[in-house]
C-alpha cells in the first residue's frame, strides 16, 4: 500500500529533498524526541543537523545563499519534521515568517543585511504580535514606538515569542503614531521593527529583557518567552520597508504563511499518530486475536487516514496557492481549521487505541497528546479562521440582489 499523504507533481528536487529530510527524521529526531521533551531540552543537535541540511535557507532565494524552493517543499518539510517532532518544526517556522516578511517587504539593504546570514542559520528569527491582554485582538496592541531623531524608542511588553530566547533577529510589530493623525483606523498606524539581539535570556541589549521559558503543558525544547521593551532604541532604518504604517499588512502576509506551517504541523502530527495507532493495533492481543481484527478498531483506523488525507489535501492547495502569487487566505484558513482539528481528533484515536498504556510516557503517543492542542490555538484559534472563511466566503459569493 502507498504511504499516506503523498502529494502528485513533485519535481525531482522536491523529492530528493523530502526523502533526505525523512530519513533525517527517522534517523535523527523520532529515536530521541521524547527523551529531549520529557526533560524540556533544546534539540541542539537536531537544530545543527538542520543547519547543515540548508533548511534554514530553504525559502530563501539562490542570490542570498539560500536553497530559492516553494512554499509546497517548506509545508511538505515541516509536515515531516513536525511527524518526528513538533517542537523542532516551530524552531524553523518563526525563522521563515521573518525570512519571509523581509523577502516580501524589505529593503534592499535589509535584504543584503539579513537573508544571506539566515540562510546560513547564522542569525535566527522570531516574529512578535501578541501582548499578555490582547488574545486575537490585533488591533488593540498597546506596545508603542516614538520617534526621536534618526531612532525609535519603543516600549511595550510582548507575549508568547515562540524562539525568543535563541533567536538573535525578532519582528517586532508595535503601534506608531508617526505621520497617522488621531482617529487612522488602528491597523493603519502599526510598524514592523527589526530588532536586534543576543540569544540569551535576562537583558539581551540595552531596554531589551527576554526573561526565563514559560513553562507549556506541550510544545516542549522550543523556547516560548515573553519580551519587554523598556527605552529600547532602533535605529530608522530597522523599519522593516523603511516606511511606518505598514506593519499590520506586512504580518498578516508572513501569517498567511504561518498558517500553511500549522497545517503542515499537524498532518505531520495526525501522521505520527495514525502510525503509532495502526503498529500498536496489530501488537496488541485482546479475546485471542490482535485488537486490529475487531471492526471499531478498523473502524477507527480508517477515519484516522481519511481526515489525515484531506488535511494534506487541503494544506497542499493552500500552499500551492501562495505559490502562485495569488490571495490564499481563504485556503490558509480552511487548511489551518481543518488540520489542527484534524489532528486533535486522530491524536485522541491513537490514544485510546493504546488504551491505558497511551496514559504512561514510555510510550509515544503520551507526548503527542499533549502537543496537539497548540496548534488549536497557534496563528489564531478556530473561530478566527472560521471569521476569516466566513468573510472571505461573503466576498465570493456576494448576493446580487
Amino acid at each position: 500500500m502507498a504511504r499516506l499523504a503523498q502529494t502528485a507533481g513533485l519535481t525531482d528536487v522536491q523529492q530528493e529533498i523530502l526523502s533526505t529530510v525523512r530519513d533525517f527524521v527517522d534517523k535523527e529526531i523520532i529515536p530521541v524526541a521524547t527523551e529531549l521533551e520529557h526533560r524540556d531540552e533544546y534539540p541542539q543537535a537536531i537544530v545543527d543537523g538542520l543547519r547543515e541540511l540548508g533548511l534554514f535557507g530553504l525559502m530563501i532565494p539562490e542570490e542570498y545563499g539560500g536553497l530559492g524552493e516553494s512554499l509546497l517543499t517548506y509545508a511538505l518539510c515541516v509536515e515531516e519534521i513536525a511527524r518526528g517532532w513538533m517542537s523542532v518544526s516551530g524552531i524553523i517556522n518563526t525563522h521563515f515568517i521573518v525570512a519571509y516578511m523581509l523577502k516580501q517587504h524589505g529593503t534592499q539593504e535589509q535584504k543584503d543585511h539579513f537573508l544571506p546570514r539566515m540562510a546560513a542559520g547564522d542569525i535566527r528569527g522570531a516574529f512578535s504580535m501578541s501582548e499578555p491582554g490582547l488574545g486575537s485582538d490585533v488591533s488593540a496592541i498597546t506596545s508603542k514606538a516614538v520617534r526621536e531623531g534618526d531612532e525609535y524608542v519603543l516600549n511595550g511588553q510582548k507575549m508568547w515569542l515562540t524562539n525568543g530566547g535563541t533567536s538573535s533577529l525578532v519582528a517586532v510589530l508595535v503601534r506608531s503614531d508617526e505621520g497617522h493623525p488621531e482617529g487612522t483606523a488602528p491597523h493603519k498606524s502599526m510598524t514592523t521593527f527589526l530588532v536586534e539581539k543576543e540569544p540569551g535570556f535576562g537583558e539581551v541589549r540595552p531596554g531589551l529583557t527576554i526573561p526565563g521559558k514559560i513553562d507549556k503543558m506541550g510544545y516542549k525544547g522550543v523556547d516560548t518567552t515573553e519580551l519587554i521593551m523598556d527605552g529600547l532604541r532602533i535605529p530608522a532604518d530597522r523599519v522593516l520597508g523603511g516606511t511606518t504604517g505598514r506593519g499590520f499588512y506586512q504580518m498578516m502576509d508572513g501569517v498567511e504563511v504561518g498558517r500553511v506551517n500549522v497545517a503542515a504541523r499537524g498532518c505531520g502530527v495526525a501522521q505520527r499518530a495514525f502510525e503509532l495507532g495502526v503498529q500498536y493495533a496489530q501488537q496488541r492481543h485482546t479475546f485471542g486475536k490482535p485488537i486490529a481484527q475487531h471492526q471499531a478498531i478498523q473502524f477507527k483506523l480508517a477515519e484516522m487516514a481519511t481526515k489525515v488525507e484531506a488535511a494534506h489535501a487541503m494544506m497542499v492547495n493552500a500552499a500551492r496557492k501562495k505559490d502562485s502569487g495569488q490571495r490564499n487566505d481563504l485556503e490558509a484558513g480552511m487548511a489551518k481549521y481543518l488540520a489542527s482539528e484534524y489532528c486533535k481528533e486522530v491524536v485522541e484515536d491513537a490514544f485510546r487505541i493504546h488504551g491505558g498504556y497511551g496514559f504512561s510516557k514510555e510510550y509515544e503517543i503520551e507526548r503527542l497528546y499533549r502537543e496537539a492542542p497548540m496548534l488549536l490555538i497557534g496563528e489564531g484559534t478556530a473561530e478566527i479562521q472560521k471569521m476569516i472563511i466566513g468573510r472571505r466566503l461573503l466576498e465570493e459569493y456576494r448576493f446580487q440582489g
